[in-house]
């Protein structure tokens, strides 16, 4: 319903198609695949040939890799297993080893319990990383410099539970100025020097700065840079456009 929520999932998988056709260079991650599945079944074997090779360069990689995000707090750990089971297996039935997820993405449930850390853990993921946590748990762990962190989510269960652990610097949206989607644009990057709006210096510049204040939370200078918001990329050349240009000056620029 368009009146509640403006959203497509059918149609930014129809777009990411298009966009990562068009590069070989862009990647995409997706998570949730009760609307994934719904997608798939309609698409002709031209279009499931395309997307089975962008898994298997790793261009399209899913995480997670239930039929939801599953909610932490409410949930009994039953439900957790048979979701991710339904998942899955789908993705092992289509994709094969290349399809399986190897990063929890828990981003939006609102609190997470260890045990969610735990079956991760057990299920062979290698990391989680996280959008939510409370307010001073984040204060303290941006000045200490802990925004990431080895779970260790089971006393009795030891190093089988331990699972690395990362909060994301703005839940999961995009850097503040430098969302190009037609949800919640922002001035795209202008490269032609002719123009009068040209603006590459202080787009690349602003980009550095702030990476350089995110990393300011982190013990090391390796970063999760987010670009995405809620039901975006339903235009994914318009973002993948911008991203490509951003991504060239700012390596030219370091």
């Amino acid at each position: 319903r368009t009146d509640l929520q403006h959203a497509g999932v059918q149609y930014i998988l129809d777009s990411i198609v298009l966009a990562l056709d068009e590069n070989p260079h862009r990647r995409f991650i997706y998570v949730e695949m009760a609307f994934f599945y719904r997608w798939w079944l309609q698409q002709t074997d031209e279009i499931r040939n395309k997307v089975k090779d962008f898994v298997n360069s790793g261009r399209l990689e899913f995480i997670s890799g239930g039929w939801c995000m599953n909610d932490e707090g409410t949930t009994h750990y039953n439900s957790i297993i048979d979701q991710h089971s339904l998942g899955l297996e789908f993705l092992n039935d289509q994709f094969g080893e290349c399809g399986r997820p190897k990063i929890g993405w828990q981003i939006d449930p609102f609190g997470h319990s260890r045990e969610q850390a735990s079956l991760l853990a057990q299920m062979g993921f290698d990391g989680l990383f996280v959008g939510r946590a409370d307010y001073q748990d984040l204060q303290k762990r941006n000045t200490t410099k802990s925004m990431e962190m080895i779970w260790k989510a089971s006393a009795n269960l030891g190093r089988q539970s331990w699972l690395f652990t990362g909060i994301l610097p703005r839940r999961y949206s995009t850097p503040a100025t430098f969302s190009f989607d037609f949800i919640a644009p922002d001035d795209p990057i202008i490269d032609d020097v002719n123009l009068p709006d040209y603006n590459v210096p202080e787009r690349v510049q602003t980009f550095i700065q702030t990476a350089q204040n995110e990393s300011m939370e982190y013990a090391t200078n390796h970063i999760i840079m987010t670009f995405g918001g809620d039901f975006q990329y339903q235009n994914a050349l318009a973002n993948y456009k911008n991203l490509d240009k951003l991504i060239k000056y700012v390596n030219d620029q370091v």
